[in-house]
This record gives structure tokens, C-alpha cells and sequence, in this order.
């Protein structure tokens, strides 16, 4: 026995060695000496759904199938003779290969092992058309080698020019529905009608190009400040605050340039960038918005990346260091607020609207706002991965959810030194959040939020779905789908344009171009300033992204991000059993009181759905939800999440705030004319209202919330 087992544990060093071969940086990288700097050398699990490869040096690298990850630790575990772990990563405690959770637990037993066939070639490594049907196995793109050099360049080739043209019909079908409208106003025109008066917002908005072309002029001959302007009472209101406090910094003409920090120093506050790293090797983009009159910034040393991990303990130290500031040594601590943008945008889109602007708004009422930028980007980083590098794009919205929200969350309050903050995200932002906290993915993580607020949420999918273009992409395989958008970045080409072309003109044709897609208008929105509000956008995403959004498994289909589509049916078909019930039940109640009005009359016993729980998507650990729904959406259907809550659907959901904004379309709720009113101030309550006790007391109370009491949980 002794001799088999001596026999055994070369066999499976030899195993061991290729495949951390297979999924290191480079190849070749095992030597007679050990492994090398960049080798694979151990599968982390950041979720058990979710692995991620260590290397020799402390590096990540991002996910593999979950059969790799487990294979490479089973050796592993037998090479070092230990016993090979065979389950799924988080049965037992203190195994190898499994992450701890957020609070240092272990992760639950909740997840079954899936299988996968990946090859060497990425053509055999595109997964088949049926896989999971909410989140299926990403592909496993191996070490840099000839063949698979050559086969990137053939998918770089075919997207560039597919990809190119499909791009062209969208271009072509905006500018073709476009004739009617240009018709339109020409006709107008010539009968010496203004086409803008019609607009909801016309007097506002002209109202407020004076008042711009005023503060724009009297930039340029003060150069420094703008003291000849005396703003009007209702200005001041609206602001809430003098023009001394926040002093703008920068003015004159808008140059329409992709830079938050500009526009926060035209509203008097400015912008510090931080680094964050997460748990397989992405270096994000984390903006700071602050007040320069009461703040510090860090030093660049301080606000580079941290090493990979998260909820690191201790980190109210790290938080030490900004005590130096006014508004920490006067005890008067700001609440930390982060903000995460939607899908094709950063966070640039919360920052383009002056002082209407959400994040400067709540800046200006007294919230530490941050603001929150997915991997890649405007400038793809990673710590180990160059962007040609295929495994560089190799996520969806998962990763997203469970590792840059996670990453972005955890900075946040290691730089703050508060134990939770309140959470904001738009359409794509509300996805990874809710993926994020689901209980099959990170569920730890509602323990850090306070309140999470979602703008737009998409959760399910509205009748712009079905649109042709967006259905072509559906119909097609994932393999076409790589072919035609290819296995890097979708249509980087956006990218190009937006470094080309002018800003006025990129923001017109941004315009035409997105309205034609979603459906979009902006009869909202202040038109002075549209073409600025398309600087922040697009963004790179990659390919494999917008195939779990667009392709044949995932989102288009299912309809759904968490329940598949026949899961949606069956829960359309109680909704409608338990409506009909109702109805005949008040029906026949009605009837009862005509005949007998002096009757006590029981009600009838009820069929409702007891059990409607036992397919939740949260537990226990979930935050509060606030919902701000768009009752004008095409792109998403927030009415119909608002009715899973209301149905009992999620019984540790608590809802602290739901409304239904009928006129809104999807981005009203961002850029909106009068989106401070109907959304900003709503926001800072609920905000400061779900605070915990003993925080609040710690905290500058936010302005026009000193009478606002808080919720407590019943």
C-alpha cells in the first residue's frame, strides 16, 4: 500500500503540474525548480459558484469553470497528501480552495457541482447553445500559445467588420426614423412656430440657458469668480446653499470633455480618484466627490489599489488618516453614500446635470458621496492581463455583482471607518446589486448596505426585448454571437468614435443613436446640456457581458435575472388564479350586502399562495429596498418586481419606499428636469432615515432631513 501510494503521488504531481499550466499566465511557466512568479497554484472561491486562480506571486487571475478549479485543487490537496476535496467548495470549514464569507464564516453548502467541457481551442471552448439558464459556464481561455493567438486574431478580424456592420444598420435605422421628425420641425419652422414649445420643461429650460449664458460671461471677465452674478431667490432655494459655500472652480463655455472632476468644480465641490482591486486582479475606478473648503485629499500613495480581497479587518485604521480633515474634527461625520452606474455608461452619468445632478445634489446635502465604476471601463486595468488578453473579457454580470460591487462596497468603508453605507444604482447597477445579494451569490454583503435604493431597477425584462435588432441577437448561437461581436470588447469601435469625433456632434449622434435602441426621448430633459450628458458614455463592456443581456440563454430569453422563464409563467398564472379568487370573492361580498345590509356576513376563506416564499431569491441578510420605477419604461418592467414584493414573494424583503413614476421614461430618473424633486429628495431621506441609531448620531444631519425620523425594523 505504501509502495502504490509513493507511486501515486508523482502521477499526480505530473497531473497537477499541466493543469496549473493550463490555467496560468503564461505557458511553460513550471520549471525543475517550481512553480514560477505568474503558475496557478490554488482555486479561491469567492462564492462556490465562483473560482478564481491564485498565482505564485499573490496575483489573480479572473474565473475559470468551476471542473477546472476543483481539478486543480483535488491534485493539489493530493500532492501535498492531503485528502483530495471532491465536493463542492464550502461543505466543511478550513478546506482548501474555498473563500471565507464577509463577516469570516464559511460559505454554505448551498451549491452543486456543474459540468463543463473546455478544451484547449477557444472554438471548443465556446460552451454549448443549452447550458444553465440564468447563468451560464464562461469559457476557459488558456495561457497565450499560436493556435490561440491565431484564433483571436480570426475573431478580432470577422467581429470588426460584423460587428461594424451591424453597428452601420443601427446608425442608418436612427437616422431614417429620424426624417419624420426632422420633416416636423422644418414644417414648424416655416410656419413660424417654435417646435420646442411643446416640451413639458420649455420655460425652465430657456430660463436656465439664460441664466447659463449670464454665468458664462461673467466667467470670462472675472476669470476667478463670478460676484456680478446675484442669483435669484428661487435659485438659492433650490440650491440650498450660498454661492460662498460652494464657490465653482472652474466656468466659462462648456467644453464637453469626459472628466467628472470639472464638472464637480463648476458647482464649487471637486473629485479625488481612488484604485480598487478586486478578488480576481480588475483595477477599478472608485471617484470621491468633496467639498474643497472642508477636505483634504489624499495623497496618491493612499489611494492606489489595496492587494485582492475584501472587508479586510480592521479598517477603521486606514480610516484614521482622514480625521485630519474639518468636517471629521468637528465630529460632524458625513454618511457614506455610493453610486453605481447602468449598463454602456460610468459613473460620469450622476455628474452631468449641475447642480441637478444627483450626486452633486446629495454631495451639497451633506452625504460623503462616491462614485462607483465597473471593470474596464473608459482604460481596461487588470493586474496581471494585458486587454488583448481574451481572458481579460471573460465576465458578466455575475463577476460584476458578486466581485466590483463587493470591491467597490469594501474601499468605501475602509476609507470612511463606518460599518455600512447606503447604496444607489441605476438599471444595470440595481442588476449586479440584486444578483449580488441574492443567496446563491453573496448574500454577506447586505450586512455592509444600509439601504438600497433602485433607480429604474432591472430585474424584468419590458417589451422593448422584442424588438428585431435585439431579437437577431438572440436567435443567433453563442458561438455566432463570438464570431460576429467577437471574444474582447463589444464594438470597441463606440470607444473610437468617442475619441474622434467633437463633442457636440458625439452627443447628438450618441442621441439619435440610443434613442433609436431604447426608445428613448428627451422631452425631460434640459436640451442645453444633452450633448454633455453623452460624454460619460459608452463605456468598454465586453462581449461575453452583453451575450448574458442579449444572447440565446440568459437574460432575453429567461426574462428574468434570478427565475428562469417558466418560473416567470407559473408565477403569472397564481397571480392571476389569486386576482380572479379576489375579484369573485368582493363580487359575491357586494351581492351578500345588497340583499341583507344588516347581515354579518364572514368573508370566505381565501386560496392565496402560503408557500410563496419557497422560491425567494434573498434571506435573512438582505437590506432594505427602495424602488423608484419608470412608468414610461420600455427597456425594463419595474412594475412587475414591485409585484413580487407585494405578493409575498420575498418574506425577508423589507420595501421602505416603492413609487411609480408614470411619465418617466428610463433615464428621467437620472436626467430629468425635475428628477431632484421626484427622485433626489426622496433619496436623502430614505437615505438618512435607514441609517442605523447609533451612526446617526455620529453624522451631520443631512440638509432639510432634521424633522425626518428614522425607520425602525419591526
Amino acid at each position: 500500500m505504501a509502495a502504490e501510494a509513493t507511486n501515486q503521488k508523482p502521477s499526480a504531481a505530473i497531473k497537477f503540474a499541466r493543469q496549473a499550466e493550463k490555467l496560468s499566465l503564461q505557458a511553460h511557466d513550471i520549471s525543475d525548480e517550481g512553480p514560477q512568479d505568474t503558475t496557478a497554484v490554488e482555486a479561491r472561491f469567492i462564492t462556490p459558484q465562483d473560482p478564481v486562480i491564485q498565482t505564485a506571486n499573490g496575483g489573480r487571475l479572473p474565473a475559470v469553470p468551476l471542473k477546472e478549479a476543483l481539478e486543480l485543487n483535488k491534485l493539489r490537496d493530493e500532492v501535498e497528501g492531503q485528502t483530495p476535496q471532491v465536493k463542492s467548495p464550502g461543505h466543511e470549514p478550513g478546506k482548501t480552495g474555498h473563500e471565507e464569507s464577509l463577516d469570516g464564516s464559511s460559505l454554505p453548502d448551498h451549491a452543486s457541482q456543474q459540468s463543463t467541457r473546455p478544451e484547449a481551442t477557444l472554438k471548443t471552448a465556446i460552451p454549448p447553445s443549452r447550458t444553465h439558464p440564468l447563468f451560464p459556464e464562461l469559457p476557459l481561455y488558456g495561457p497565450p500559445t499560436l493556435l490561440r493567438d491565431l484564433q483571436c486574431l480570426f475573431f478580432r478580424f470577422t467581429s470588426a467588420i460584423l460587428s461594424l456592420a451591424f453597428l452601420g444598420v443601427i446608425v442608418l435605422g436612427s437616422a431614417f426614423t429620424s426624417i419624420p421628425l426632422m420633416f416636423r420641425h422644418v414644417g414648424l419652422r416655416l410656419t413660424f412656430r417654435d417646435p420646442n414649445a411643446r416640451r413639458p420643461f420649455y420655460e425652465e429650460e430657456k430660463r436656465r440657458a439664460k441664466r447659463r449664458k449670464e454665468e458664462e460671461n461673467a466667467w470670462r471677465q472675472q476669470k476667478r469668480r463670478r460676484t456680478s452674478i446675484q442669483k435669484t431667490t428661487d435659485d438659492n432655494d433650490e440650491a440650498g446653499h450660498s454661492a460662498d459655500e460652494y464657490e465653482p472652480m472652474e466656468g466659462g463655455k462648456d467644453p464637453l470633455v469626459c472628466d467628472v472632476g470639472y464638472y464637480a468644480r463648476r458647482v464649487g465641490l471637486d473629485m479625488e480618484e481612488y484604485k480598487v482591486q478586486t478578488e480576481d486582479g480588475y483595477i477599478i475606478d472608485l471617484w470621491h466627490l468633496y467639498n474643497p473648503k472642508d477636505y483634504t485629499p489624499q495623497s496618491p500613495s493612499h489611494r492606489k489599489q489595496h492587494e485582492p480581497g475584501v472587508f479586510p479587518g480592521g479598517h477603521e485604521t486606514r480610516a484614521s488618516v482622514r480625521i485630519t480633515n474639518t468636517s471629521q474634527r468637528s465630529g460632524k461625520r458625513k454618511y457614506p453614500v455610493l453610486l453605481i452606474h447602468g449598463l454602456l455608461q460610468s459613473a460620469g452619468a450622476y455628474c452631468a446635470n449641475d447642480d441637478d445632478s444627483l450626486a452633486f445634489f446629495l454631495a451639497k446635502s451633506g452625504y460623503d458621496v462616491w462614485l462607483g465604476n465597473n471593470r474596464c471601463g473608459f482604460q481596461p486595468q487588470h493586474a496581471l492581463l494585458t486587454p488583448n488578453d481574451p481572458r481579460m473579457w471573460n465576465w458578466n454580470i455575475r463577476q460584476m455583482g458578486v466581485m466590483d460591487l463587493s470591491a467597490l462596497v469594501s474601499r468605501v468603508l475602509s476609507e470612511t471607518g463606518f460599518e455600512k453605507l447606503g447604496l444607489i444604482c441605476h438599471s444595470q447597477g440595481t442588476t449586479q446589486t440584486f444578483v449580488a445579494l441574492a443567496k446563491e451569490q453573496r448574500p454577506d454583503l447586505g450586512n455592509k448596505i444600509s439601504v438600497f435604493c433602485a433607480l429604474a431597477p432591472a430585474v424584468y425584462a419590458g417589451p422593448l426585448i422584442g424588438k428585431m435588432y435585439l431579437k437577431f441577437m438572440r436567435i443567433i448561437s453563442p458561438g455566432m454571437f463570438r464570431v460576429i461581436f467577437g471574444i474582447h470588447a463589444f464594438i470597441p469601435f463606440m470607444m473610437t468614435m468617442h475619441a474622434w469625433l467633437p463633442g457636440k456632434l458625439y452627443g447628438a449622434l450618441g442621441y439619435r443613436v440610443f434613442s433609436f435602441l431604447f426608445n428613448w426621448t428627451d422631452d425631460r430633459w434640459d436640451q442645453g446640456i444633452r450633448d454633455r450628458l453623452f460624454q460619460f458614455a459608452p463605456v468598454y463592456v465586453s462581449a461575453e457581458s452583453m451575450r448574458w443581456w442579449l444572447g440565446r440563454e440568459c437574460f432575453a430569453t429567461q426574462k428574468c435575472i434570478l427565475a428562469t422563464r417558466e418560473e416567470g409563467i407559473h408565477e403569472d398564472e397564481e397571480d392571476e388564479e389569486e386576482d380572479h379568487h379576489q375579484y369573485t370573492h368582493d363580487h359575491s361580498i357586494f351581492q351578500q350586502q345588497q340583499s341583507s345590509e344588516d347581515m354579518l356576513q364572514k368573508p370566505p376563506e381565501t386560496t392565496g399562495h402560503a408557500d410563496r416564499g419557497r422560491k425567494a431569491w434573498y434571506d435573512p441578510q438582505v437590506p432594505p429596498f427602495a424602488l423608484w420605477v419608470c412608468g414610461s419604461d420600455e427597456l425594463v418592467d419595474g412594475r412587475r418586481l414591485l409585484r413580487r414584493f407585494q405578493r409575498g414573494r420575498e418574506p425577508h424583503v423589507r420595501v421602505v419606499h416603492s413609487k411609480v413614476i408614470e411619465e418617466y421614461e428610463h433615464l428621467d430618473v437620472l436626467w430629468a428636469m425635475d428628477s431632484v424633486e421626484k427622485v433626489g429628495e426622496e433619496v436623502r431621506e430614505v437615505i438618512w432615515r435607514t441609517v442605523p441609531e447609533d451612526v446617526r448620531t455620529l453624522c451631520m444631519i443631512p440638509r432639510d432631513c432634521e424633522r425626518v425620523d428614522p425607520w425602525v425594523d419591526r
